[in-house]
């Protein structure tokens, strides 16, 4: 059974930083690429920051260049998404992704999805 479970999203004030976490079940992690997204309310999932099989290479959203890191350990089948000085547009409900496609940026590009973890950012 695949299972992808967020953690570590929370009520925060502005110019904090946050760790989410990715605790992944059911595949062979170490073959897929990783992702994360986030939804905002009332706007579309996009997405955030990607990272390579064995965490060798990472991507970024233009927008989240700068303050956002994605990170992987294998040994212990688990994804991370570092958020440094988070502005309240960062509210959103953050999702992790899976998928055997190299660099995937794209929502349907992804094979498997948790269920989210909500951020919100006070001013």
């Amino acid at each position: 059974q695949v299972q992808l479970v967020e953690s570590g999203g929370g009520l925060v004030q502005a110019g904090d930083s946050l760790r989410l976490s990715c605790a992944v079940s059911g595949f062979t992690f170490s073959s897929y690429c990783m992702g994360w997204f986030r939804q905002a309310p009332g706007k579309e999932r996009e997405f955030v920051a990607g990272i390579g099989w064995d965490g060798d290479l990472t991507d970024y959203a233009d927008s989240m260049k700068g303050r956002f890191t994605i990170s992987r350990d294998n040994a212990k089948n688990m994804v991370y998404l570092q958020i440094d000085s988070l502005k309240p547009a960062d509210t959103a409900v953050y999702y992790c992704a899976a998928t055997r496609n190299y660099a995937a940026v794209t929502l349907r590009q992804y094979t498997y999805w948790g269920q989210g973890t909500q951020v919100t950012v006070s001013s």
